[in-house]
């Protein structure tokens, strides 16, 4: 799913990162985008890659899978107090982007990659 309001651009810190034109409400669907499962094997050679800080859990049963995510859903950075949460849809095999409150014209948008939006455990880099 397209949304024209988005765009990329440059952060103070993070490099690229995701960013909204216009006000956004809280509760509103930003992105919908496909993903790639991958299993175990393959998640050993990623770990060894770049692709190691953009790949998801992906567990929709008992199986230790990872995905990664198309369209602009890696490049939303990390906050321990995001203003989007991360959701995923198993069966048509999508992770969608959900705003969690509403948010200003021009403001970053951001994920915690822990999962739930408000989520303090400590990441893998050092992190606001």
């Amino acid at each position: 799913m397209a949304n024209v309001q988005l765009y990329i651009g440059e952060t103070r810190n993070k490099g690229r990162g995701v960013f909204t034109r216009e006000k956004i409400k809280a509760k509103t669907v930003i992105e919908t985008s496909p993903v790639i499962v991958m299993r175990p094997g393959d998640r050993q050679f990623l770990d060894q890659t770049l692709l190691h800080d953009y790949i998801f859990e992906w567990q929709p049963g008992e199986e230790d899978l990872c995905c990664m995510a198309l369209g602009w859903v890696p490049l939303y950075n990390h906050s321990y107090r995001s203003n989007c949460e991360y959701f995923m849809n198993y069966d048509d095999q999508t992770i969608y982007i959900q705003t969690m409150r509403n948010v200003a014209a021009d403001e970053e948008l951001t994920i915690n990659y822990n999962g739930a939006w408000n989520e303090k455990k400590k990441v893998w880099f050092d992190a606001e």
